[in-house]
Parts: structure tokens; C-alpha cells; sequence
């Protein structure tokens, strides 16, 4: 058996250049894919809008949507590593558009409700730009909130549960700012994932990321119609 004549180092390098070209390539898929999903997902938001489909309300429909919602992740998660998981992904933001309908109708209700909604879409656009950048230029290392998000996402579900009976104007304001902040800080922490290799499947990288922008656009709607709604 002969010495391997190759130095060591240079082995590393090779192995961690071949990482890094492998981590970015799932960064752009990742980006790829999450701008496809917006296109179902303005579909599914056009339909129930104009064709003014029934939606669900009330907590057993809050539970039914999230029984759906669960049920595309899971077939999502399953069928990640085949062309089915992007069906998947896919088939869940036009359903995810759908869930859209009354807020959309309740926001399009406003005088100046197509700006409000124009105004949430950028809003939420820089919000993503920003904290993407954040994630892949920034040394820091965000790996260590991932359980905090997730506890904080819990009591937002569960206020919002709660608020399904309360009704409370205000409480609705808290959740809205919970949520921004929360699913903000997700951006980081998701794409961060990919950068350092955590996460190298793509179409399970697009479906957190996106969960993160939608919970952003719809939080910052409401918030958007709270405080500048108009009648006239």
C-alpha cells in the first residue's frame, strides 16, 4: 500500500470547497423553489377571492386547517428526496393561498386595501432580504434559538386559539407582533441552516422559509388594517 502523496491539507480544502458548492447549490434551490411557491399561492388567493369560496372559521375550522396544514407537511417530509415532495410543496401554498381568502376580502374591504396589501407584500419582502442577508454574511451563530422560536410559536397558536372566542382587538395587535418577530428571527435561523450545511434538502429549506414570509405577510395585513384601514 503506498502513502497517500496528496497533503492533507489539501484534502481538507478540497472536501470543504466541495461542501460549501454543495450548500450553496441548496441555498438556490431553496430560493428557486420559494419563488415558485408564490405562484400557486397567488393563484389559490385569486380563486377564493373572486370566486368567494367558502373558508373555515371558528375553532373547528382553526383545527380542520391545521389538520390539513399537518397533513401537506407530513406527505411533504416523506416525499422530500423525489419530484412528489415539490407537488407536495406546491399543492400546500395554493391551499395556504386559499386560507388567504378572508383576510384578503375583510383587507380589500378597506378604501386603500389593495395598498395595504402592496405595502404587507414589500414589507415582508424586505423583512426576508434582510434577515437573509444577516444569515449568510454574519459570523454569529443563530443555531441556538431554534427551541425558544418554537416555544414562542406555541403561545402564539395557543393565544390565537384563545382569541377565536375572546375577540379582543388588542390581543389580536400582540399576536401580530409575536408573530413578526418570531418568524423573523426563523429566517435567520432556517437560512443560517443551510449556510452551515444543517439543512441540505431543499425542498424541506423552501417549506420552513416559506411558512416563515407567510406568517410575516398575514401578521403585518392585520396589523396594516388595525392601524390604517380606511372607509372612505
Amino acid at each position: 500500500m503506498f502513502p497517500n502523496s496528496q497533503p492533507r491539507s489539501t484534502i481538507d480544502l478540497t472536501k470543504a470547497g466541495r461542501g460549501q458548492v454543495a450548500r450553496n447549490n441548496v441555498l438556490r434551490n431553496t430560493y428557486w423553489l420559494l419563488a415558485l411557491s408564490m405562484i400557486p399561492t397567488v393563484l389559490g388567493a385569486y380563486i377564493g377571492v373572486t370566486m368567494q369560496l367558502p373558508v373555515l372559521s371558528g375553532a373547528l375550522g382553526f383545527v380542520l386547517f391545521l389538520a390539513i396544514a399537518f397533513g401537506f407537511m407530513f406527505a411533504i417530509e416523506k416525499t422530500k428526496n423525489s419530484g412528489l415532495g415539490v407537488a407536495f410543496l406546491l399543492g400546500f401554498t395554493f391551499f395556504m393561498g386559499l386560507m388567504l381568502t378572508p383576510l384578503l376580502r375583510h383587507t380589500l374591504g378597506y378604501s386603500n386595501g389593495g395598498t395595504l396589501i402592496m405595502t404587507a407584500f414589500g414589507g415582508t419582502a424586505c423583512v426576508f432580504a434582510v434577515m437573509a442577508s444577516i444569515a449568510t454574511t454574519t459570523k454569529r451563530d443563530f443555531s441556538g434559538m431554534g427551541s425558544w422560536l418554537m416555544a414562542g410559536v406555541v403561545v402564539i397558536i395557543l393565544a390565537a386559539v384563545a382569541n377565536i372566542f375572546l375577540q379582543m382587538s388588542a390581543l389580536s395587535i400582540v399576536i401580530s407582533i409575536l408573530a413578526i418577530g418570531i418568524f423573523s428571527a426563523f429566517i435567520l435561523f432556517d437560512v443560517q441552516r443551510i449556510v452551515n450545511g444543517g439543512e441540505t434538502n431543499y425542498i424541506s429549506a423552501t417549506l420552513a422559509i416559506y411558512l416563515d414570509v407567510y406568517n410575516i405577510f398575514t401578521s403585518l395585513l392585520r396589523l396594516l388594517g388595525i392601524a390604517g384601514g380606511s372607509d372612505d
